[in-house]
């Protein structure tokens, strides 16, 4: 008698940062965007670069490289801008650049380690690889401290 194993696969957009893979699940990425002209905010969260108009929706955008504390970079001709619900509210975050979109097997992740997941890196999810190079999952929730995500939602509909 064979046994079948049913491996479940998650689909992955991997973009890349600083030199190294990121990636969020495909389901919570509406859609990826060219770089563009970002309003500033007054008194928005350090890591909030802005906001801007997507089809006459105001949407929040995060610097992700502020979030991560990962040093800034100018911006190129790959720099996007990836959006994304989370939680219902949608909102922008920069990247380096979109590489592709991958399968990933649910066994194959691994959760970060205890020496990598302190207080503050509930935003990774855990860590998987492709061939030879490892690829940080990101948990988009995790990336707001708590209280601001409704900060970030109520900053789109007061700048509306």
């Amino acid at each position: 008698m064979v046994h079948e194993t049913i491996t479940t696969e998650r689909q992955i957009v991997l973009f890349g940062l600083d030199g190294e893979l990121y990636g969020i699940d495909i389901s919570d990425v509406q859609e990826i965007i060219r770089m563009e002209s970002i309003k500033k905010v007054p008194k928005a969260p350090f890591f909030i670069e802005g906001i801007i108009n997507l089809r006459g929706h105001v949407v929040p955008v995060i610097n992700i490289r502020k979030r991560l504390d990962i040093g800034a970079v100018e911006q190129t001709i790959e720099t996007r801008i990836v959006v994304v619900n989370i939680e219902g509210t949608i909102i922008g975050i920069i990247v380096d650049r979109v590489e592709e979109v991958i399968r990933i097997r649910e066994d194959s992740i691994e959760l970060p380690s205890k020496v990598v997941a302190t207080g503050d890196s509930d935003y990774i999810k855990g860590i998987a690889r492709k061939g030879e190079q490892m690829v940080i999952l990101l948990n988009l929730r995790g990336l707001l401290p708590e209280g601001d995500l409704e900060n970030i939602d109520n900053l789109a509909e007061t700048t509306m």
